[in-house]
C-alpha cells in the first residue's frame, strides 16, 4: 500500500495476505540473535540469569548490563537490542513511580507486566514507529497489604509470593514458573521443564540457572560471555538485587562441575 497524502509509508503497518505483520517477526529475530535469558520462579523467590555475550575484549567487565532493577521489589531482564532494553527499564520505573504516587503501594507485578505489554503493543500500530526489538522477563515479589490505624499501609514482605512474566515484541504477555528467551531458548526450556521449581529454594535455583546458561552456550559459534544473575529471595530481603559475587561464583563453580560430570558419563 502506498502513502495517501500522509507523508508516511503505510506498508509497514498493514498485514500480509496470510495475516502476518513482518516487522513484529523481524523483532523476534533480533531477540533470537541475542544471548539467552532465563527466569526461574521457586518457592521462596526468583532468579534471573543472562548470557551476556562479550562483543569485544576491550569492554569493561560488568558494563552494558541486561538486567535492571525497576522498583525495590521488581526487576526486568531483556534479550534483543540493548538500547531498547534501557528504554524499557526507564519506562518500567516511570510506571512503578506513577502507581506508587496514585495508590501509595508498590505496583503488583501483573499490573506492571500489563502496562509494559500495552506499551510494546502500541509500537506495533503505527507506520511512524517500529516494534521494540526485544523480549523481556519481568520478576517481582508481591506482598500482601494490611492497614494499621487509619492511614498507615504495611507490606508484609515475608508473606508475599514471587511472580514471573514474559513480554513479547507483539505485546503478548504471560505468567510463567520458568521461562527462557534468546538464542538458546529451546534447549533452555527443555532443561527448565525437568526442574521441580515449586520445591526449589532460590539458592538452589542459582546453581540450576548457571548450569542451564553454560550448557546452552555454543562455544563454537558464540564469543565469550559473562553470566549476569540477580534474585529476589529472603537473603536479599525480598528485594530485587544482584546476586553477591561469592554466591554467584560458587553457583557457577558447582554448575560447571555438574556439566563436567554429565559429560564424563556420556563418554
Amino acid at each position: 500500500m502506498s502513502s495517501i497524502g500522509t507523508g508516511y509509508d503505510l506498508s509497514t503497518s498493514t498485514y500480509s495476505p496470510d495475516g502476518r505483520i513482518f516487522q513484529v517477526e523481524y523483532a523476534n529475530k533480533a531477540v533470537d540473535n541475542s544471548g539467552t535469558v532465563i527466569g526461574l520462579r521457586c518457592k521462596d523467590g526468583i532468579v534471573l540469569a543472562v548470557e551476556k555475550l562479550v562483543q569485544s575484549k576491550l569492554l569493561v567487565p560488568g558494563a552494558n548490563k541486561r538486567i535492571a532493577t525497576v522498583d525495590l521489589h521488581a526487576g526486568v531482564a531483556t534479550a534483543g537490542l540493548l538500547a531498547d532494553g534501557r528504554h524499557l527499564a526507564g519506562r518500567a520505573r516511570d510506571e512503578c513511580e506513577s502507581y506508587r504516587d496514585n495508590y501509595h503501594i508498590r505496583v503488583p507485578t501483573k499490573i506492571l507486566a500489563e502496562r509494559l505489554a500495552l506499551y510494546f503493543q502500541a509500537y506495533t500500530l503505527y507506520s511512524s514507529v517500529r516494534p521494540f526489538g526485544l523480549s523481556a522477563v519481568l520478576a517481582g515479589w508481591d506482598s500482601p497489604i494490611s492497614t494499621v490505624g487509619s492511614d498507615t499501609v504495611v507490606e508484609r514482605k515475608q508473606e508475599g509470593k514471587p511472580a514471573l512474566y514474559m513480554i513479547e515484541p507483539s505485546g503478548t504477555y504471560c505468567g510463567y514458573r520458568g521461562v527462557a528467551i534468546g538464542k538458546g531458548k529451546t534447549e533452555a526450556k527443555t532443561e527448565i521443564e525437568k526442574l521441580a521449581l515449586d520445591e526449589m529454594t532460590a539458592e538452589e535455583a542459582l546453581v540450576e540457572a548457571a548450569r542451564i546458561i553454560h550448557s546452552v552456550h555454543d562455544e563454537a559459534k558464540d564469543k565469550d560471555f559473562e553470566l549476569e544473575m540477580t534474585w529476589i529471595s529472603p537473603k536479599s530481603d525480598w528485594q530485587h538485587r544482584p546476586v553477591p559475587k561469592d554466591l554467584a561464583d560458587e553457583a557457577e563453580r558447582k554448575a560447571k562441575e555438574i556439566i563436567d560430570a554429565a559429560n564424563q558419563m556420556e563418554e
